[in-house]
This record gives C-alpha cells, structure tokens and sequence, in this order.
C-alpha cells in the first residue's frame, strides 16, 4: 500500500492558481495566496488513517485560491470604478469653480463699469460747478482719503517695522487735511496755514507720553503733505485761474444763466483735460497690458507692465489732442503734447506710491467704501501728483 502523504510535517510554499494549473517553469505575475503555519502538536501526520486523500487535499486548496483571486479581481475592478468615479467628481467640482469664477468676475466688472459711470458723471457735473461745489467735494474726498491713508500706516504690515502715530492724532490730522482745500480757496493759499498746521502736529508727537520715534513725525508728515497739501492745487487751477478762453466753440453757446463764455476759464479747461488724460491713461493701460504685457514695469505693481504703459502714454496724449482741438488751449501742439506727457507721468507716479504704500501693508485696497473699485484712496491715487504739475504747467505756459 502507498504510504501515507504527511502535509502539514513540511513548511508550505505559497501556492497560486497560476502555479497549480500551469506549467511550474512559468512565472506568474499575480499575487499568491499564503497558508498558514501549522503548530508542532499538528506536525504528526494527519492524513494517516483519516478518509482524506491527496487529491482532495489538492482539490480544496485550489479552491480557495481561485475564491481569493476572483476576491481580489473584484477589488481592483471596485477600485478602479472609485477612481474613475473620484476623477469625474474632481473634473465636475473644478468646472464649476472656474464658473463661479467668471460669474464672479462679470458682476465685479459690472458693478466697476457702473459705479465709474456713476463717479464719472457726478465728478463732472461737480467740476463745472466750481467754486464751494467743487471745495467742499475735494474736502470730502481728502478727509475720507486721509483717514484711509492713516489706517493703512496703522496696518500690520507697516506697524511692524515702525512705530505708528497714535490714533487721536491721526483723526487731527485728517481733519487738518481736510480744511487745506477749503483754507486755499478763502485765502487763495496755504503756505502759512500747512506750516502752522506741521509744527502743531510736530511738537504733538514731541510731547507726547513714552519715547517719540522719527518713524511717526515722518508718516505723519507726509500724510498731511500727501493726502491734504497736494489736492489743494485742484482748487487753486479751477477757481484761482479765472481767465476765460478764447475762441471755444462750446463757450460761446454756453447758457448766459450758467455764466456764459466767462465760465470756460483756463482752469476750467485744463482740469477737465488733465481728469480725461489720467482716465485715458488708466484705461489704455489696463486694455494694452491686459492685450500685450509681457514685460513688467516694476515690482511694487507686478501687474503693471512696460507695454501697458507705453499703451496709457498714446492713449493719455490722443485725448489731450482731441479736446485741447476742442476747447483751444493749449494752442500749439508741442504744448499739447507736453501737457499730456504731463499727466501721464503724474498719473503713474500717483498710483505706484499708493501702490508701495498698500505693498508694505498687505493689503490690496486701501478700503471697501466704493463697491469694485476698493477705497477713495484706490481712485483718486492717480489724481494726487498731477494737480500740481497741471497747475505748474498752466502757470509756466501763461494764462
């Protein structure tokens, strides 16, 4: 009689469907099953005199590899359904996102395009205006650009690498800065009241309580050179320079009741110039960086760029043509040219010094008073320098 076949006195091997029903030199890639050790008080022969055979032995274990390996067919089936179904998922979530995203940047353009109209309209009417009209708005616009300025100085951003001035004094300020404007047109100037004003607010930060530091005399200072002194030469071009124009077309077919041809003053007319030349600069420059940027300008405003520059330039100097043709002044077009070269880089020069100033605070408007366009520092940033170059220029070039 065959001897008995003892199976669990050995070391089993890992076994495999593959390895079981195909030739043993072949070597199959999946994975094997592996059976488990017995205990030594099972190392005794266990198929002796039991009614288990060899063959059933074999049929049993081949078997459970075949379960085990469907087993394992279904997972990776399973997992790859998952997969696929979480990619879907993931493409589905990043469209609508990028949906979100444009719907969002429609409204935002929307509400930008019909809050500068707003602006545009309501700036113009008050410039015609002139006189306590057109003061009191720039000492409105001043006060809140003021405060603006100040909480900016206050920010994090900034109070980390220097002292900030105190709180109180910032809103005197402020306030300071918004009486210049109304202070320029009673006395034609302000000279001796911004003096004063400075070495009210300089001796305020030299007596104050703890250890003064140069970094508050030196933001405070130019705060109120920046946010009051600058803005007052608005006041000075439209309502000190009262020579009317001559030979305009729409000044002689202006209402008598609206102050006729001698409304249309030289002031007038350069600061209606100088407000379209920045809002052509603004608006050639974000469409030609926008088209053409390539190449960037700077790095406070990485956004801005050489050709979007280039772009306001043409853009600022084409208005200043078109309206000084309508309006007769300047007469000559060398004049003309320089006067929109003028606002150009007074423009510019306006909006990369707030930029630096909302760089080192990290922030990306100076407020949220106006919807999609941030604060009233973020508008009238452009504005700031090119009141006094404009005001040079008219007065350089003669009345």
């Amino acid at each position: 009689m065959a001897p008995f076949v003892e199976v669990c006195r050995y070391k089993p091997l890992p076994l495999s469907l593959s390895s079981l029903c195909t030739c043993p030199c072949r070597s199959s890639p999946r994975k094997s099953l592996i059976l488990p050790h017995f205990s030594e008080k099972y190392s005794k022969p266990l198929l002796s005199h039991s009614r288990f055979s060899p063959i059933s032995v074999n049929r049993r274990v081949i078997t459970a590899v075949a379960r085990a390996e469907s087993n394992q067919i279904g997972d990776d089936a399973n997992s790859k359904e998952e997969y696929n179904r979480d990619q879907e998922l993931q493409n589905v979530e990043e469209d609508s996102s990028l949906d979100d995203q444009k719907q969002k940047s429609r409204s935002q353009f929307k509400k930008r395009v019909i809050f500068g109209l707003g602006i545009g309209l309501s700036v113009g009417g008050i410039v015609l205006a002139g006189g306590w009209v057109f003061t009191v708005a720039v000492a409105a616009a001043v006060l809140l650009s003021a405060r603006e300025y100040f909480e900016l100085v206050r920010s994090k951003g900034i109070a980390q690498g220097m002292t900030p001035p105190p709180r109180y004094l910032s809103r005197v300020c402020s306030v300071i800065c918004a009486l210049m404007p109304i202070l320029t047109l009673y006395f034609g100037h302000i000279d001796i009241s911004v003096t004063s004003a400075a070495f009210v607010v300089a001796m305020a930060l030299l007596l104050q309580r703890g250890n003064p530091r140069f970094s508050q005399l030196s933001s405070t200072m130019f705060g109120l050179f920046y946010c009051g002194y600058l803005p007052c030469f608005w006041i000075k071009l439209r309502c000190g320079l009262t020579a009317p124009v001559l030979n305009t077309g729409i000044g002689r077919s202006w209402p008598t009741i609206l102050g006729g041809q001698a409304h249309w003053t030289v002031g007038l007319v350069a600061i209606l110039i100088s407000f379209c030349g920045i809002i052509a600069s603004d608006t050639f420059a974000f469409l030609g960086g926008k088209a053409f940027g390539k190449t960037p300008l700077i790095s406070i405003s990485p956004k801005k760029t050489w050709e979007g520059a280039l772009a306001g330039l043409v853009g600022c100097i084409t208005i200043t043509i078109l309206l000084s043709k309508s309006l007769s002044w300047p007469q000559s077009l060398v004049s003309t040219i320089a006067f929109g070269v003028l606002n150009f880089f007074g423009s510019v020069f306006g909006d990369l010094t707030e930029s630096m100033i909302k760089r080192d605070a990290g922030v990306k408007d100076s407020g949220s008073l106006i919807p999609g366009h941030g604060g009233i520092l973020d508008r009238v940033d452009s504005y700031i320098f090119t009141g006094a170059l404009a005001y040079s220029f008219v007065r350089l070039h003669g009345v």
